[in-house]
């Protein structure tokens, strides 16, 4: 009895070897995942909303009188049909939101004693839990706020690449053919974030970009590039910086977003090496989560714990099949899996 009090009075994790201590007490961890699923302490069944119930306790789950179905924390989260327990699935979180170039698969397979396609897909799954969610809803910069927009190019470097493929790229447009294009925006005064993959760097695309992230009437801040030279001053005070001869002028200047675009790259370069760009917006979502979550509005440093507090809080809501993931779901061959009848905790 006096182990088991222990064991419940323990202190939230502040660091990594104390979260793996922390959660590796499954009814600990199962605790403290139900707070944060139902943080109002009112439990309901997520597939109808319905909050009368029984509790299994020996198994874990709920069972609701309402749709005659059991449900424990991970349906409808990005953990539902998960194999793996809360005690992997929280320590993956941890890591992801604390090391500031993210972590490859091989590396959390080998720390989590999984294999190295259970990792990949689990942390894809936490990507989607750190999507911004208001993203081209609520809008950063407004009135007496300065806004930097900027694109980058993300891809391989012309002169690595084999003889083949380099002609192929030359014929698609030279250094910038063939690669992804990432746009954003960083709001100065909250030094938010907000960046998305975009299909071109056509003057409508781009512009479009801003006009649904940005309040009407920010300062707004960008280079010399055609496709911001003619429209953005009907909505916006638009400050245009010309790189061949300056990178800063005053306070314009985009250096804010080249910041964010370096520690981006650094990510997928040093970390990540090879990232299809079926994949890239969602290890840009990954980083502009970090970014954002680096301090508190006041200024102040946010802990590691407070940042995994935040993500896992996104969970809930979301979904992200293996199929959907692939791309298999899309496929007019393929069967899509469907949610399994037993629910691991």
């Amino acid at each position: 009895m006096c182990v088991y009090g222990i064991v419940f009075l323990m202190k939230p994790p502040r660091t990594l070897q104390e979260a793996i201590t922390y959660f590796s007490d499954p009814d600990r961890a199962f605790e403290y995942a139900v707070k944060l699923r139902f943080p109002d302490g009112k439990i309901y069944c997520p597939r109808c909303g319905a909050e009368k119930y029984s509790f299994i306790k020996t198994r874990r789950l709920w069972f609701c009188y309402a749709c005659k179905k059991q449900f424990t924390v991970k349906v409808k989260t990005v953990m539902e049909d998960s194999a793996l327990g809360l005690d992997k699935w929280m320590t993956a979180v941890w890591m992801l939101v604390a090391c500031k170039n993210g972590i490859s698969s091989h590396e959390l397979a080998r720390s989590l004693g999984i294999t190295q396609k259970s990792a990949w897909f689990m942390l894809h799954r936490i990507r989607e839990a750190l999507k911004e969610r208001t993203f081209g809803g609520g809008k950063i910069g407004g009135a007496g706020n300065e806004v930097e927009t900027d694109e980058t190019f993300v891809g391989g470097r012309i002169q690595n690449m084999h003889k083949d493929r380099k002609l192929r790229y030359n014929q698609l447009g030279g250094v910038y053919g063939g690669k992804t294009i990432v746009h954003g925006a960083l709001d100065r005064t909250v030094r938010k974030v907000r960046a998305t993959v975009v299909p071109d760097v056509k003057r409508e695309t781009l512009q479009d970009a801003i006009l649904k992230n940005i309040k009407y009437g920010s300062t707004v801040y960008t280079d010399d590039a055609v496709a911001y030279m003619d429209g953005l001053q009907e909505n916006f005070i638009h400050e245009i910086l010309n790189k061949t001869e300056s990178y800063v002028r005053g306070r314009v200047h985009v250096n804010g977003m080249e910041n964010f675009w370096s520690l981006l790259k650094r990510g997928l370069k040093g970390t990540y090496v090879c990232v299809e760009p079926f994949h890239l917006s969602r290890y840009v979502d990954e980083q502009v989560f970090r970014y954002n979550h680096r301090k508190h509005d006041d200024r102040t440093k946010m802990t590691d714990a407070e940042r995994f507090k935040l993500a896992m809080s996104g969970v809930a809501g979301r979904r992200l099949t293996y199929d959907d993931l692939t791309g298999k779901a899309e496929s007019p061959h393929h069967q899509t899996t469907g949610t399994g009848t037993q629910e691991p905790f």
